[in-house]
């Protein structure tokens, strides 16, 4: 690529024109031009033929590698591949780089450049030989990062020189990438947190009960489907090959829910306690869609995701595992929240599209922070809508926080008694504490064969 402008990732970038071209001389370049041009001026006044010959050499040289590079018309493409677009903190993901000469010149050398966040490394650089027509380069770096978040990758840049080193020119592709940094989980031991509940999770499994003939509600014949579950009398009626639906065992429910307020947690960074929280639910949400219930990230201000479905809740199958990913790259922007108390969470929570009729075939878990004697009440009250709740209270002070100022916090131990007697499995979260003991001393406690947090 000389002046012509990089082809792929996203479209040409944009050439300039030869007067863009002239800043791209470089501090060697510049020297040749004043350095010529002092030289003509002394052969000049002194006249020196021969100086005069060389100060315009000097002079010219520069500009006509200008006027070369600009007018050089070999087109590059570039493309980025990003393995995988989502990783957890501290983990690495591999971008490989790749540039195909599509025009029917040989480059010259080309120096490649990719931007990316300062978090994740050190700006890759590449130096790339000269590329014969029709031919390709593939380089590839290791990208990672130890705070969640979105970053983007990009866009690449392609730096081309002349062989005197007088003219530097830069072009840039137009796209970027995404890569998506969660929240760090881990594997938590299967224990007991509801009661008989009704389908997936820990209860028992209750099917659906299976619809008479002429209840079927039946759908398209799609590849792969079992000929024997092809309903005739449909297929007459549609003129299409129809099958019966899959009865599907009744998928029990669970939410996690995060306090997110900035009241609630005091600092920020790695090792606070805000983003212990975060993890701690990433992990909750990935053991429970393992376990088979259908789960939903709510927050404290009533934001429900996955979003759709009945109540928020993620559906089974592929749908599942999409709404997995929709709640980790949620999780992994999520901050502070400037809400003052649960209520839109209360609100959800009990909501019509809250556990099911009565309330009594849903499992919630909570991840609070500081909670006034009113947040506090609040939170209690959402005990009556599950059939197994649990609550991991942060002791936000062992972490070096304080409450806001005006926001009177209750000592840890009444807040704990309070949701204890509301029918809470609570537990107190301090500093170092790993999250697969605490979520174990949970099923302990619920099975009362072990010491709840919640009296501590």
């Amino acid at each position: 690529m000389g002046a012509g402008a990089p082809r792929g990732a996203g479209g040409p970038a944009d050439g300039g024109g030869l007067r863009a071209s002239l800043s791209g001389l470089t501090t060697r370049g510049r020297s040749f031009v004043a350095a010529g041009l002092a030289a003509s001026i002394c052969a000049y006044v002194l006249g020196q033929g021969a100086l005069l010959r060389v100060g315009l050499l000097l002079a010219v040289l520069p500009l006509i590698c200008v006027y070369a590079l600009h007018r050089t018309r070999y087109r590059v493409s570039g493309s980025r591949r990003l393995s995988p677009g989502r990783v957890p903190a501290g983990a690495e993901a591999r971008v490989q780089l790749r540039m195909d000469n599509v025009s029917r010149l040989p480059t010259g050398l080309l120096m490649l450049q990719d931007r990316v966040p300062y978090v994740l490394g050190p700006r890759p650089r590449f130096v790339l030989d000269r590329v014969e027509p029709g031919g390709r380069r593939e380089v590839s770096y290791r990208v990672r990062s130890d705070l969640r978040g979105r970053y983007p990758l990009g866009p690449l840049q392609l730096r081309l020189t002349d062989p005197f080193g007088l003219v530097e020119l830069t072009r840039s592709f137009s796209s970027y990438d995404t890569l998506t940094v969660v929240p760090r989980t881990e594997p938590l031991p299967p224990v007991r947190l509801t009661g008989e509940s009704n389908g997936y999770g820990d209860g028992s499994r209750r099917s659906l009960a299976l619809a008479g003939d002429d209840d079927v509600i039946p759908r398209g014949y799609r590849r792969g489907d079992d000929l024997r579950r092809v309903h005739w009398r449909s297929t007459a009626r549609y003129g299409e090959l129809m099958v019966r639906r899959e009865e599907q065992p009744q998928r029990s429910r669970a939410t996690v829910l995060l306090d997110t307020r900035r009241l609630a947690f005091d600092g920020a960074g790695p090792d606070s306690a805000f983003e212990w929280a975060v993890s701690a639910a990433a992990s909750s949400l990935v053991h429970v869609l393992e376990q088979g219930f259908s789960a939903r990230l709510l927050t404290d201000a009533g934001t429900s995701v996955p979003g759709d479905g009945a109540g928020g809740f993620s559906a089974g199958g592929q749908e599942s595992a999409e709404a997995a990913g929709l709640m980790m790259d949620t999780l992994a922007v999520i901050g502070h929240s400037d809400g003052a108390g649960l209520s839109r969470a209360y609100d959800a929570v009990r909501g019509a599209g809250g556990f099911g009729e009565g309330g009594g075939d849903g499992l919630l878990v909570a991840f609070l922070g500081d909670t006034d004697d009113v947040q506090t009440e609040l939170a209690a009250k959402m005990r009556q809508r599950t059939s197994g709740a649990v609550a991991f209270v942060l002791d936000t002070a062992a972490w070096g926080g304080a409450p806001a100022p005006g926001h009177v916090v209750p000592p840890l131990e009444e807040r704990l008694r309070r949701l204890h007697e509301a029918g809470w499995t609570a537990l107190a979260v301090r500093p170092g504490t790993a999250f697969a003991e605490l979520w174990r001393q949970a099923g302990a406690a619920r099975a009362g064969t072990g010491t709840s947090g919640g009296r501590e």
